[in-house]
């Protein structure tokens, strides 16, 4: 008789249930906000496909510490969040898996014109390779509390930066708008510093708000070409001396000290009329327009020529991920307008992707009662016309033991801008050149 053949002689074993393979995606944000939209996002990529499953670690405070922590121990996530100004670092680091055959080859992410370029390219590239993809665009512009303005009878602000107010005039604004305790405002004779109990502005000094003032006079805070600090120039000393004097010589802005003695925040300031104008980030609409009083928006005041800082962070896979492709298909996900739109709609971003940016777009996410009107106008005109990214080179976090130091004594009063910044620069500089060897 014949041999029965090999396959009945040894039947295969039994299929046993696959288990899913599951790729983490660590990342920042408010409890509040953050997490529920990236868990929709989660759900509907996963309902797209069956191929990849995705875990969410929320990561809300000391973000940095701990991402660096898990590839000290082996354990890093396969996707994460990656902060603008640590990028190159980790980028030169190798950290990140470069994306480039990917994205280029991708008939969506990699058509031209899919992002506003170049700065897309420029703020996701490394040595001519991509290592992530941009989250969004975020940038400062001005909110101020509109029934304040209405009652002291002056024009607020506009959207339209070709009708916005040069600096001169700003800072008149600003001290019409700041009121002591007997009534008067600050250009007024007499004027009480010491008992104020409206202030005109709030402008941030940390790295973004105050780079849209070195923008604005000409400067920069790096040399995109030469990877250098240029804050010891004359436009950048000039501009960041201008932003501190709004609290040092022209009493419009309170110090973080009064705001701290005050124990609200700059929005309950704006909300409760003890505070005209705020400087802030675009993502502070998510809650700022939830305040009772009216709020407007409004592009920056000039020094001389329009400006803000395009900034935020990046969606990118690590280099020891456990599965390149599936770590790709889902930073590719990230980068869809379903993603974007989602936190555009709450205020918190705009938009990075150009479809998103046009007319027909726009309607998509903005959105009446969070989006005050002529927002579009901020948006198309001021932003995507003036806005420039603000790119740290490789090495840069070591640069704040030097930098930070340097605007506390221009905060304070210690000495000008012109006089902390130069030692402060050139030490800085030192780290950037030894960090980049």
């Amino acid at each position: 008789a014949a041999a029965a053949p090999a396959a009945a002689q040894n039947p295969p074993p039994p299929r046993l249930p696959q288990v899913q393979p599951t790729y983490t995606f660590m990342g920042w944000g408010a409890p509040r906000r953050r997490p529920r939209g990236v868990k929709a996002a989660i759900k509907q990529f996963e309902s797209e496909q069956s191929a990849v499953k995705v875990q969410w670690l929320h990561t809300p405070d000391r973000y940095a510490e701990k991402f660096l922590a898990s590839v000290a121990a082996n354990t890093p996530p396969d996707t994460a969040f990656i902060g603008s100004g640590d990028f190159r670092t980790y980028t030169r680091d190798g950290l990140l898996l470069d994306i480039t055959n990917n994205l280029k080859a991708d008939p969506l992410l990699g058509k031209a014109g899919y992002f506003l370029e170049p700065q897309e390219e420029s703020r996701c590239t490394y040595k001519g390779a991509w290592y992530g993809i941009g989250s969004c665009w975020v940038a400062p512009h001005l909110y101020y509390n509109a029934d304040m303005f209405k009652k002291a009878n002056i024009e607020p602000p506009s959207s339209d930066p070709d009708k916005i107010w040069g600096w001169d005039q700003f800072v008149e604004i600003a001290k019409q708008m700041t009121i002591d305790g007997n009534g008067k405002n600050a250009a007024d004779s007499g004027f009480d510093a010491n008992n104020i109990v409206q202030w005109g502005v709030s402008w941030p000094t940390w790295s973004l708000p105050m780079h849209t003032a070195i923008l604005s006079n000409g400067g920069d805070w790096i040399d995109p070409t030469s990877g250098q600090l240029v804050l010891d120039k004359p436009e950048a000393t000039d501009a960041i001396q201008a932003v501190f004097d709004l609290m040092l010589k022209h009493k419009v802005m309170p110090s973080d000290d009064v705001v701290k003695q005050l124990g609200i925040s700059v929005a309950q300031m704006l909300e409760t009329g003890k505070l005209a104008m705020a400087v802030d980030g675009s993502w502070a609409l998510s809650w700022l327009y939830k305040i009772k009083a009216t709020l407007g928006t409004a592009s920056l005041p000039k020094m001389k020529t329009p400006a803000t800082t395009l900034q935020a962070h990046l969606h990118s896979a690590l280099k020891a991920t456990k599965s390149p492709d599936a770590a790709w298909q889902w930073v590719r996900f990230l980068s869809t307008p379903y993603y974007q739109t989602l936190f555009c709609k709450i205020g918190l971003w705009l938009p990075s992707q150009t479809a998103l940016m046009s007319e027909e777009g726009q309607k998509q996410w903005i959105t009446k009662g969070v989006h005050p009107e002529g927002y579009d106008v901020i948006l198309n005109k001021f932003v995507g016309k003036y806005g420039k990214v603000l790119y740290m080179p490789p090495g840069y976090p070591k640069t704040d033991k030097v930098l930070v130091p340097a605007f506390d004594r221009v905060r304070i009063g210690e000495a000008t801008a012109a006089d902390a910044m130069k030692p402060a620069v050139e030490e800085a500089n030192k780290i950037l050149a030894e960090e980049g060897k």
